[in-house]
């Protein structure tokens, strides 16, 4: 978010930069209005156009390019703003050259103006702008957004239960995997068929009295009748 907002900074700057420029000196006291487009690409002239056909127009071109580029927050729409502008100017100073057969910079006010170090100077803004911004963020389409796993419940010793809604409790009495159903609704070991169901002698069977069974109790003593 920072880095967008000192990107969209940069280009407005540059934007403004590259809009200005014209107005100003290009080369010997001629402001950049004053040079036509079609002297970029066939060679400089004494001609004078209008506005609307003059180097402006380019400039202006990149200059709503940037602008447009950080609406969208793209940066390959400012750096393409950025090598719009820069391009012209270079292109410029490359037919100025061609005609005057040098370029040069002087304390007295000829040469290269301060108009054209605008105009370079918006290009260069615009590509350091296009560096700086981080963009929109990037989705892939078709694919939903990972998301982290949520930490599991705890459903103690025994795992969760998949088709109910609350920790799965082991019953007690659930077989085992050596237990087997005996006939008659016994249950036991493997193996332990033929064995004595004994599981409930000590609490009902006679083995707890020895062989001869529970002791009995005596008799109630007999009233004598009247």
């Amino acid at each position: 978010m920072v880095r967008n907002v000192i990107g969209s900074v940069l280009a407005l700057a540059g934007a403004a930069a590259a809009v200005w420029s014209p107005f100003r000196d290009w080369y010997d006291g001629r402001p950049g209005q004053d040079y036509r487009v079609q002297d970029l690409f066939n060679g400089i002239t004494a001609a004078e156009p209008g506005i609307a056909a003059s180097v402006l127009l380019p400039l202006a071109f990149g200059a709503l390019i940037a602008l447009l580029g950080v609406v969208l927050r793209s940066r390959l729409l400012v750096a393409l703003a950025g090598l719009i502008v820069l391009g012209f100017t270079v292109l410029w100073m490359v037919r100025q050259g061609q005609a005057a057969g040098s370029l040069a910079i002087s304390a007295d006010g000829t040469g290269l103006g301060d108009g054209v170090a605008m105009a370079a100077g918006g290009g260069v803004l615009l590509l350091l702008a296009s560096a700086v911004m981080s963009g929109r963020p990037r989705h892939r389409a078709g694919r939903p957004q990972e998301q982290e796993p949520a930490a599991a419940d705890d459903w103690g010793p025994y795992g969760p239960d998949p088709t109910g809604p609350v920790p799965y409790r082991q019953s007690p009495y659930q077989l085992s995997p050596d237990d087997e159903v005996q006939p008659h609704g016994g249950q036991g070991r493997r193996g332990d068929e033929g064995a004595p169901d004994d599981r409930h002698g000590d609490r009902y069977g006679d083995d707890r009295y020895g062989p001869d069974g529970p002791p009995t109790l005596p008799a109630p003593p007999r009233r004598d009748e009247w």
